[in-house]
Formats: structure tokens, sequence, C-alpha cells
């Protein structure tokens, strides 16, 4: 089975990897995807990879972006493309490179709906992956939002489509949005009922709060931060944020909530601390000023079988885009779980230091 073959839908011609307009030396694979439930058809999803062959001894790595977010993280890639492990990103429907005209950012109803995209996007790293003479031994990545979304799917694909859930041998969590951050008040069933009832009559109403740009600037290039990447994909203040989605948030919580069975050893890197009061200089640079870690602690012992959490000190709520220490420190972490846990070789020339200090432009 080809990449090609695997993202086709009957009566479709196959895919082909196509160069990236975002990001030079990188390819994409677009993945059509069947109607969309929630009525914003044509939708499909977007597989990145680096062009080339991949070294692949390791097996390769799934990586899965956030809320007004997608991927752009090249030094990331850079890390486990160094360690020998293929690496792939998936920007979902409505999100990044999958964006069109009639879709509203980062809409869903359900976090089930990704479920399409995710198992077409496992089955072509997997086949690529073998292909190119490594083990079919996927780690899947995810950041914030996909924190969430992809504990859950895994859960689910241990019972309907173990044969390729057997492919993924780790999940790594940049930051998931395990809970609902602010008042507690925010969690009550009341709340939830409200809510619920909102996104049943108007899913794509948008709530009254608007977000802060405080974390957008202190990250991106021209304000700043370090990072380069596009302002219409990823906004400042970020996108607005649907009763609809958050409530196919809150609901896909409350699942974790009751305990699932990811079936494969989880890394949660996440902050040290939280700061909702960016009254004090300096704060959205050296913690999560977006979720609360608290939770992040929380709730990881619900995702079943072998968790390790680490708490990065310094951290921003993206660890990836954190300042050079923690972003070091964050490496580390992710060699000594390959190594110890996941039995995945990290004896490479270039060290976590230097994937750390890799130019982000």
């Amino acid at each position: 089975m080809t990449a090609s073959s695997s993202a086709a839908r009957a009566g479709e011609p196959a895919a082909t990897w196509q160069p990236d307009h975002l990001l030079d030396r990188y390819e994409v694979l677009t993945l059509p995807l069947g109607p969309d439930p929630d009525g914003e058809d044509p939708i499909t999803a977007t597989l990145v990879r680096k062009a080339g062959p991949e070294p692949a001894v390791n097996g390769a790595v799934l990586y899965v972006h956030g809320f007004t977010d997608y991927f752009f993280h090249e030094p990331l890639a850079d890390y486990f493309h160094e360690r020998g492990y293929a690496f792939y990103a998936l920007d979902l429907r409505k999100c990044g490179r999958s964006l069109q005209p009639q879709h509203t950012a980062h809409f869903a109803t359900d976090l089930r709906r990704y479920d399409e995209e995710l198992g077409h996007a496992l089955d072509v790293v997997a086949a690529e992956t073998a292909a190119g003479g490594g083990p079919e031994r996927v780690i899947v990545a995810a950041h914030s939002t996909g924190g969430i979304i992809t504990p859950l799917w895994l859960d689910r694909l241990r019972s309907t489509s173990p044969d390729l859930h057997d492919k993924v041998c780790g999940l790594l969590l940049n930051s998931p949005w395990f809970d609902l951050q602010g008042s507690p008040i925010l969690r009550t069933p009341p709340v939830s009922l409200l809510l619920r009832a909102l996104a049943a009559v108007r899913p794509k109403a948008v709530l009254p709060q608007e977000l802060s740009d405080g974390y957008g600037r202190s990250i991106h290039e021209t304000t700043g931060g370090e990072w380069a990447y596009d302002l219409a994909l990823k906004p400042l203040g970020g996108f607005p944020v649907t009763f609809g989605f958050l409530n196919a948030v809150r609901r896909g919580q409350a699942r974790l909530h009751r305990g699932v069975d990811v079936g494969v050893p989880s890394l949660v890197l996440r902050s040290d601390k939280t700061l909702f009061d960016r009254s004090r200089p300096g704060s959205v640079d050296d913690a999560d000023v977006v979720l609360d870690v608290r939770h992040m602690s929380r709730w990881s012992g619900y995702l079943g079988d072998r968790v390790t959490v680490v708490p990065i000190a310094d951290a921003r709520h993206d660890v990836f885009l954190s300042v050079r220490h923690a972003r070091e420190h964050a490496y580390r972490e992710i060699d000594s779980w390959l190594q110890g846990t996941l039995g995945g070789a990290t004896d490479v020339a270039t060290s976590a230091q230097s994937a750390a200090t890799t130019d982000p432009a």
C-alpha cells in the first residue's frame, strides 16, 4: 500500500505529495475527507513531511497541532529526524493548510470527527516508514487541543482498528487541554448544561470573551518573539471560539475524566506554572498563560498505560516555543523517554541543546 492509495477515496484520483507553500524543503499530501457533518463541504486534511528520503531506523512521529495553530515547528522535526525518526505533521480539517474560505476556522461539533484524518494519516505514515525499511512504529505527538483529541482517538482505535493501533508505540503530549481553565464555576454541571444547550441551537455563535494577544505577541518574530509563522493561520489573538467547538472539547474532557486507555506509554510535558495575571513583566515568556498546568497533572493519570509527567521550568504554553533553556530541558526529557521507556536509540551527533538552538526562522 502506498501513501497515494491509502489517502484516496473510492472514485477519486490518488493524491500525491506536492511542495509545501509555507515551508521550504517540506511536502504536503492532501487527504480528501467524506462529507462534513457540520455542513462546510468540501473538507480535507493536510499531511506534511520533510522533503526527500527520511531516515527511519527508529520509526516515525505524527504531530498534531492545537487550536489557532498549524505545523511550522521545523526544529522539532529536525530533532526527531536526527534521532532516526521520520517526521510528519497533520493539519486537521479547517485548520492551517486545510482551512478554506467556506470554513469556520477550527470548527467541529464533535472531536470524533477528527478520527477520520488521524486514521488516514497514521496509515500513510506507517506505510511509508515500512516502505523505506524502517519499523511500523509511530509516536503520536500533540499540543494543547491536539492533546485532548489524540488520547480519545487512540482509546477508540484500540477497539475499532486494533491492527492500526498496533502501529503506535508512544504518545507525547505538549501542554494538553485536559480541563477548562478559569474560575471553578465554569466547570460546574449547570454551566456545562448551558453550554450544551447553546451549542445545540447556535453552534457557530462566538463566545463573548475576547482572547488576549499577549501569548501570540511573545512568540512571533514581528512582535519580539523568535518564531516565524503565518498570522493568517495563527492570529496573534487567536481565532474566535464557538459554542459548538467548546462544547465538543468539554464533552471530550468529560470522557477523559472517566478514564481512557491509550494503550501505549505517554510523556506529558508542561510548564512548571500557570500565570493568568499577565501584569508581571515577562510572565508570558516563562509560564503557561493559556491553560492551567494543574489540570494537566491531575488528569494525566487517566490516560492509561504508563504515564510520565514532567514540569519544564519556565516553559510557555507550547513547550517547544519556549525560551532556550526550557526547550533544552524539554528535549533532554524526550531523549530520556525515548531511550528509557520506548527503547529507541538517541545516540546521535546532534544533542538536545543543538535542537533547542536551531534558528527558528
